[in-house]
């Protein structure tokens, strides 16, 4: 468990009526079922489509791992970790619509409350597809476990440190 008992969120983002962009939403509930979970200290949450409604969520965490669909420039289903800085970089040079609310965008907000978490990451999946449709692509579905293996390496690592 963390030392101060507060837990570790495992957010997953995206939109579960579009193929692939849901990856975020099925990673973090692959993690949130997993026995390792409670052990580690994890509370995974689908985040969905919800913006700054989420911040509550973020400033009361420990810790955090967001989960999405990201174009990482690979093929579909290629799983990629950042963590802290590296996070904040990737994010701040995505290209994005100047009308959305982003990940970016809730961090800033956390920084503005003094509530931004020495230990943050985001594990981004390359979508292949991103249309309406209930299912992944098979490359997508078949990158699921791998990330979800990746979220909990990461926490296992943080564990102790916070």
């Amino acid at each position: 468990m963390t030392t101060d008992n507060r837990q570790i969120l495992v957010l997953g983002l995206g939109n579960t009526l579009l193929t692939d962009e849901q990856v975020g939403v099925r990673v973090a509930e692959a993690v949130g079922s997993d026995p390792r979970a409670a052990a580690l200290g994890i509370r995974a949450l689908d985040g969905g489509t919800m913006g700054l409604t989420l911040l509550v969520e973020m400033e009361d965490a420990a810790a955090m791992v967001v989960i999405d669909a990201a174009n990482l420039g690979g093929a579909p289903g290629t799983v990629q970790a950042f963590e802290g800085a590296e996070m904040d970089h990737f994010l701040r040079t995505r290209g994005r619509n100047p009308h959305d609310i982003g990940l970016d965008d809730m961090l800033d907000g956390l920084r503005l409350r003094g509530a931004m978490h020495e230990r943050r990451a985001l594990v981004g999946i390359q979508p292949e597809r991103l249309t309406v449709g209930e299912a992944m692509t098979p490359a997508v579905a078949a990158a699921v476990a791998p990330a979800a293996e990746a979220v909990l390496a990461l926490v296992a690592g943080w564990v102790g440190q916070l």
